[in-house]
């Protein structure tokens, strides 16, 4: 029995992960891809497809589906939020297209298009919003047996309505005759690869003085490194059983993981439960196939009390930033030391705040198929996905430090004198879905041949949140974790939801003498979320393969590979409220009830045309291959929440505008086999990306977005949405430096406010993968570059005039020639360039022989 035992590690900043997997040997399946509703030859692809095999996927510490292409698809973008486990991450594929819609991609896993299931997001009392988790959190990584990305329209088009933004088709391992049993576990530790240099106790007390401020009024005679009290080395662990097996007409696999993954800051992590079984059976001569697919998860976080509002009051890292030195983090009774209001300690944060949640979520589909002849097929399935999500966050009554908390029926309870509070939230999610599809496959003669989709689909999904805040106990010296035993709770925000989607689609591939190759797409969907008037969309796509290896003997001795593609399509985006196009009221925590946005029966869906050249080849005896693709989306009928001409009952409403945002760019992606030995091998892979985006026609009135938070610039943008500049771009005064006042220079020239972009132009991927014997390596590069990045942080924080508060700062700030009185606006002093080259994952590996 030979048995692959592979070391493997992640190296981010100073990440590393180490594993013990056994790998068996799999069924190669690397010449079919799969699509929208089938699979297909890689060779009769017309479409842009990226198609990822287990051996393909990133190695090391990897959490989710998305990490596992992170970085290794030309024109497929993957941001994650923060380094917080379980974090979500943001995919974009060819670019953004949306203003304030979605402009993720659509999950498909076996089958099943996914919606909604993540985590409530944080509302903590005056401290600041917390983005939920990771939607994908419920599937195992390991678990996963393909995956294919669907980049253009003639590929996406198949799923009409949700296919503007890509679509990423998620397909599990299923059981084979020599699964046997496999075992993986994984260490990984991690810490924070740079820390801010902030002063010193001595450091912070003399620059005090510089700035004019009295030193000794903000000497509370302590040496605190307040980082150390926040942050930590963080050690996760992660374990996965699975076994399974194949004779005869059945097949299974079964799985379990359990993952527990410890944050860089204190109090915060995941606990991860996941069980999987796919399952197959053939009755009747292999005429009726039966196939079982169902997931369950159960994740536990824990959040530190850290804020998306990188300068809002709430924020742990805010406060441990800005927090003076001198101060102790104890007072000499015990108690945590009371810095005063305004201020914040952050160890007394991480121990009076309570805040986690738990999310159950369960993913499953039963599909049967009959083949009533030799061409023609039928496929039913039903599929429900189903999430629970409770989010608790509870705060001590000793906790000091917090204002301008909510007011709840006229009283503000961040002023209510050791009252503690309380909030929980509740979100549950549903999804229904059943599809009928007929496949007709036919060869016409040696060469030629027809393939044929056609069907039915309906989905429904709902949701539903209910929210309670509660304040004042009667035990002022506990920290009280069941909102229940509050004196007053109040409801608050809730809502619920309702949606459907009905459609028909189809799909037709004619091969003619494997020279040229035709498909052409239409998909009809109707869906509850467009307006009164416009209910029913359709999207058509076409594309257009010529594989020019079989025009002539003298191109075959060139090249191994060689084919040109052409596309066009029409695809929508969904991805918005379920109720837009509906008149909306809300109870706030007062109890009133107010309208949130008016009704727009003429909504439209948000559309994207998109067409585009490639070429596939291969040289060298297919030891260099390749792709380079031409690609232009344009999308239109853009959707944003504005507000209303007055007087009207609502102050904003779902509309379309005039306009549009359009994405160019070029891909390239290439594969060298640079040794292909016995005993040794080394391949390469390298993609690039180059990307213009531009908005258009949208009106003389720009849309101002990208908010600043942080004391003193309530109201402050850095972003705009304006004709000719890519979207979300920075738009904000010059800033010239220190005049000799060591105030802020602006030009008052009219060109004053510089426009720069905030999306790379350039990104790339560098995949080096070794065998020598029994050992294996290999490792990832990232690079991205052409964009810029605001330094909210920065902007909040690093200010000379917070010394004379008692606030700390870097020691690049105390040095500066900024003067303590000078005002820190929102100007290009805070913009940074954002590009980077990054080592993103290594592993090294050795099999050994058993006996």
């Amino acid at each position: 029995m030979k048995l692959k035992f592979l070391l493997s590690g992640l190296l981010f900043g100073t990440i590393l992960s180490l594993c013990v997997n056994s790998v068996f040997a799999q069924k190669d399946t690397s010449k079919v891809i799969v699509i929208g509703y089938g699979t297909i030859k890689l060779k009769d692809a017309t479409g842009s497809v990226s198609s990822l095999l287990p051996k393909e996927f990133n190695k090391g510490l990897v959490a989710t589906p998305e990490q596992l292409f992170q970085g290794r698809v030309a024109g497929v973008q993957v941001t994650p939020s923060s380094g917080e486990p379980g974090t979500n991450a943001t995919v974009n594929i060819r670019g953004i297209g949306s203003i304030q819609t979605g402009n993720g991609p659509l999950y498909v896993i076996d089958g099943i298009p996914l919606d909604g299931g993540g985590s409530p997001g944080g509302f903590d009392m005056g401290g600041g919003a917390s983005s939920a988790r990771n939607p994908l959190l419920f599937i195992n990584p390991n678990d996963l047996e393909n995956i294919s990305i669907l980049k253009d329209a003639s590929s996406s088009a198949i799923y009409g309505s949700r296919g503007a933004n890509g679509v990423i088709l998620i397909t599990t391992r299923k059981g084979t005759s020599s699964q046997g049993i496999q075992f993986v576990a994984t260490t990984s530790l991690s810490s924070v690869a740079k820390r801010y240099d902030l002063l010193n106790a001595g450091q912070f007390l003399s620059a005090v003085a510089a700035a004019g401020a009295d030193a000794n009024a903000v000497n509370y005679k302590g040496d605190t490194n307040w980082q150390d009290e926040i942050f930590r080395r963080g050690v996760s662990q992660n374990y996965n059983l699975c076994f399974g097996g194949a004779k005869n007409s059945s097949s299974y696999r079964a799985s379990f993981s359990y993952d527990d993954q410890n944050g860089i800051v204190k109090n915060s992590g995941l606990q991860r439960f996941t069980g999987r079984l796919n399952a197959s059976h053939t009755l009747f001569e292999d005429k009726v196939k039966l196939d079982l697919h169902f997931n369950a998860a159960d994740v536990k976080d824990e959040y530190a009390p850290i804020s998306d509002n990188a300068g809002y009051q709430g924020n742990l890292i805010g406060a441990a930033i800005q927090a003076n030195p001198t101060m102790p983090v104890r007072n000499v009774d015990g108690t945590f030391f009371n810095p005063g209001a305004g201020f914040r300690n952050p160890a007394a944060m991480l121990a009076l705040i309570d805040d986690q949640d738990n999310i159950n979520r369960y993913l499953g589909n039963l599909s049967t198929s009959y083949t009533f002849a030799q061409n023609l097929t039928y496929k039913g399935i039903i599929g429900i996905d189903k999430s629970k999500a409770v989010r608790e966050t509870f705060f001590d009554p000793n906790l000091q430090g917090y204002f301008d908390g909510p007011n709840i029926r006229g009283v503000n309870i961040s002023q209510v004198s050791g009252s503690g509070s309380g909030i929980v939230q509740n979100l549950k999610f549903s999804s229904y879905i059943t599809e009928h599809t007929f496949n007709y496959e036919k060869e016409l003669n040696n060469s030629s041949s027809l393939n044929i989709v056609g069907g039915f689909s309906y989905q429904q999904l709902k949701t539903k949140a209910a929210n309670r805040v509660g304040w004042s106990t009667s035990a002022p010296n506990i920290l009280v974790k069941d909102i229940n035993h509050f004196k007053d709770t109040t409801p608050f925000f809730g809502d619920s939801t309702k949606s459907e989607v009905k459609s028909f689609y189809g799909r037709a591939n004619y091969s003619l003498n494997d020279k040229y190759l035709f498909t052409a797409t239409v998909r009809t969907d109707g869906s509850s979320k467009f307006g009164g008037n416009h209910k029913y969309a359709t999207f058509p796509a076409f594309a257009v393969k010529w594989n020019i290896m079989n025009e002539s003997l003298a191109i075959r001795k060139v090249f191994n590979e060689l084919s040109l593609r052409v596309n066009y399509g029409i695809t929508g985006n969904l991805d918005f409220p379920a109720n837009a196009s509906e008149a909306i009221t809300q109870t706030n925590f007062n109890g009133s009830v107010f309208p949130i946005s008016a009704a727009n029966p003429d909504l439209k869906l948000e559309t994207t045309s998109q067409y585009g050249i490639g070429m596939d080849f291969a040289i060298l005896k297919s030891r260099l291959s390749g792709t380079i693709d031409y690609f232009n989306k344009s999308t239109d009928d853009l959707l944003v929440f504005q507000a209303n001409s007055q007087p009207s009952a609502s102050s904003r409403s779902w509309v379309n505008l005039p306009g549009k945002v359009i994405n160019t760019g070029v891909e390239v992606g290439l594969n060298l086999q640079a040794i292909r030995k016995t005993r040794l091998s080394w391949e390469v892979v390298y993609h690039m990306t180059f990307l213009n985006n531009e908005v258009k026609d949208i009106g003389n009135s720009n849309i101002i977005t990208g908010t600043i938070s942080g004391q003193g610039l309530s109201g402050s943008y850095s972003q705009v949405i304006t004709n000719g500049y890519p979207l979300g771009s920075f738009s904000v005064p010059e800033f010239e430096g220190f005049n000799a006042n060591g105030f802020s220079i602006y030009p008052s020239r009219d060109d004053a406010t510089i426009l720069l972009n905030s999306i790379p132009k350039f990104s790339a991927g560098l995949a080096n993968d070794f065998r020598f014997g029994k050992f294996t390596a290999s490792f990832l590069l990232n690079a991205a570059s052409g964009f810029y990045i605001y330094n909210n942080t920065a902007n909040a924080y690093f200010l000379k005039g917070n010394l004379a508060s008692g606030r700390n700062v870097t020691a690049q700030v105390a040095e500066s020639k900024e003067s303590p009185l000078n005002a820190g606006e929102v100007s290009s002093r805070f913009l940074e360039k954002g590009d980077f080259l990054r080592l993103s994952n290594a592993s090294l590996g050795y099999t050994f022989q058993i006996a």
